[in-house]
């Protein structure tokens, strides 16, 4: 197990988690980002930038510590979760899924929308964790790289399968073993956050775009090409279009990236890396193709019959949002039951329709058409089996590494 240490934050991470609060997820609450149209809009990926402590290579844990659970007895959950990543009435003082679950379980759901960032949640539970001590939270919903290190720490619980039938019978395979929880033991996925190639068909004026080479290489689009100032993300999707594995990469295949894209944008094919502003400049023209976040595409097709996006035959870059039980948590198995409520097709058809990010659960398709007949058509929102299986996830990374990889990255970039 990791041994918990005070971060000592290099000068890249300070850049980059610096640069994902000012532009990336952070930046945003989610609802608002799907709202947003041209002025801004949806940043969702590769928050592993943020990371301060960094993530070191997979391996084995001992597990969590269990607190006496008391959810024979007190018929409540506490649930810590981002701001508005859950379905509301139209009075947006309700949420119809959280409440068909009270009803039928009797397990009443403090629903508490306190995680606008990583990093700064991280900070907030910490010290109770480092010390051993209950959190006040059973249920929390975190992006892989911390969900990743709470695990190596020892900092959350293993859960107990006999709880969780529809969660596991009813994942989907994309996500099932990642080389941070392999076989699912520690968490499962509230959401799929997807990085794609998007474009504005007017801007284009007839050029075709079907590689991300075709981003890096075709002069016709010189100077309105956007790449995303979230390093996972393009360093992820140039490691696919060079044929390499982003879950399994050599020293020599990042910095091969990194020439890649330090040559695009040393003769000016790329305009700049963003963040959450890349939309706008999408949706203007400025950009005739970009890197971008399948969130931000869903509406921005609603908005403009001018965009839309690809799937490289090379593949796309995911990340997820996970939902973990802390240490000392008093209420495990409640946490557990909510968890594979999410994982039954009628409850997760319910949340996909409202906050329209990749739905983890398979079976889905039906339900959700009865709600959304074009969400549950839309490849976005319910991959097919052809784009699931194009699904890459970035490799988990030593500290060392992270600091190695965001200075070189920042030096591309320029920040």
């Amino acid at each position: 197990m990791e041994q918990f240490e005070p971060d000592r934050l290099s000068p890249a991470q300070v850049a980059a988690m610096r640069r994902s609060l000012r532009n990336g997820r952070a930046s945003l609450s989610r609802r608002s980002m799907l709202r947003a149209s041209a002025g801004g809009a949806l940043a969702v990926g590769g928050l592993g930038t943020l990371s301060a402590c960094g993530i070191p290579a997979a391996g084995k844990t001992e597990g969590g510590v269990s607190s006496d659970d008391r959810s024979a007895k007190e018929k409540t959950v506490s649930f810590s979760n981002w701001t508005e990543y859950m379905d509301v009435d139209e009075s947006e003082k309700h949420h119809p899924t959280l409440d068909a679950f009270t009803e039928r379980t009797g397990i009443k759901v403090k629903y508490t929308e306190d995680i606008n960032d990583n990093v700064e949640f991280f900070g907030k539970i910490k010290p109770q964790l480092a010390a051993g001590q209950d959190t006040g939270r059973d249920l929390i919903c975190v992006t892989d790289w911390l969900a990743a290190r709470l695990i190596r720490l020892g900092w959350v619980q293993k859960l107990d399968p006999s709880n969780l039938p529809n969660a596991y019978a009813n994942l989907s395979s994309q996500f099932r073993s990642p080389d941070w929880d392999p076989g699912r033991a520690y968490s499962y996925v509230w959401q799929g956050i997807s990085t794609v190639i998007a474009y504005n068909k007017k801007a284009l004026d007839g050029v075709e775009v079907k590689t991300l080479s075709d981003l890096l290489d075709n002069p016709k689009l010189k100077g309105r090409v956007g790449f995303l100032s979230e390093m996972r993300d393009s360093v992820g999707m140039t490691l696919l279009d060079m044929g390499k594995d982003p879950g399994d990469f050599t020293d020599d295949d990042f910095d091969a990236a990194i020439a890649r894209m330090q040559k695009a944008v040393d003769k000016g094919q790329i305009r700049r890396f963003t963040g959450n502003d890349y939309t706008a400049d999408l949706t203007s023209g400025d950009f005739a193709a970009c890197i971008a976040w399948a969130g931000d595409v869903v509406q921005l097709k609603a908005d403009s019959p001018d965009i839309d996006f690809l799937i490289p035959d090379s593949g796309y870059m995911t990340s997820t949002d996970n939902l973990l039980v802390p240490n000392k948590a008093r209420h495990k198995t409640n946490a557990e039951r909510l968890i594979d409520y999410y994982y039954e097709p009628k409850a997760a058809a319910e949340l996909a329709a409202y906050i329209n990010y990749v739905c983890p659960v398979d079976g889905v398709k039906d339900e959700l058409a009865k709600i959304d007949e074009d969400a549950a058509n839309n490849p976005l929102i319910i991959p097919d089996k052809a784009m699931a299986a194009k699904s890459r996830a970035f490799r988990s990374l030593s500290s060392k590494e992270e600091t190695a990889f965001e200075t070189k990255f920042a030096k591309l970039t320029g920040a």
